[in-house]
């Protein structure tokens, strides 16, 4: 089942003054190389905008982080087709613009899972799953998603 993460869980993992939840974030992602996952790189914008502006990270130490996840998962761009889709997602469903981003270019690239906190945990759009990572119910649907791709 293909997934990806919202860039919440990415900076979660980078920031190991988030407790429990950079654990989680931390393990996720390293599980998530090894499973049927990509990031989009409207995730990956978001991480670094995020880290650099409001966690005031050194911009070399977060492009490296970036192209250390650039080298194991496929990153898939937002086209044409992924803003169209967005715009609708904010007038028909409520979703925050930048969020919807992220969900529309999850779905072009065939996900099921979006791994994050800010949208409704268990709530289906358009094919893609909403799931957050850090309730305990949803530990066995995260080690499904994450386990190795059957004969890889």
């Amino acid at each position: 089942m293909k997934a990806t993460f919202d860039s919440n869980i990415l900076v979660y993992a980078a920031d190991s003054e988030s407790g429990d939840k950079h654990l989680m974030a931390a393990d996720l992602l390293r599980r998530a190389g090894n499973g049927d996952c990509l990031l989009t790189l409207q995730a990956l914008g978001e991480f670094f905008y995020v880290v650099t502006r409001k966690a005031k990270c050194d911009p070399a130490d977060a492009q490296g982080m970036v192209e250390v996840w650039r080298a194991v998962f496929p990153v898939f761009p937002a086209d044409e087709g992924c803003l169209i889709a967005a715009m609708a997602a904010v007038g028909d469903h409520g979703l925050p613009f930048w969020d919807a981003m992220i969900w529309a270019a999850a779905r072009r690239a065939g996900c099921r899972l979006l791994f994050t906190e800010d949208f409704q945990d268990g709530r289906t759009l358009g094919g893609v799953t909403f799931v957050n990572p850090f309730e305990d119910r949803n530990a066995t649907l995260l080690g499904a998603a994450l386990a190795p791709p059957r004969g890889g």
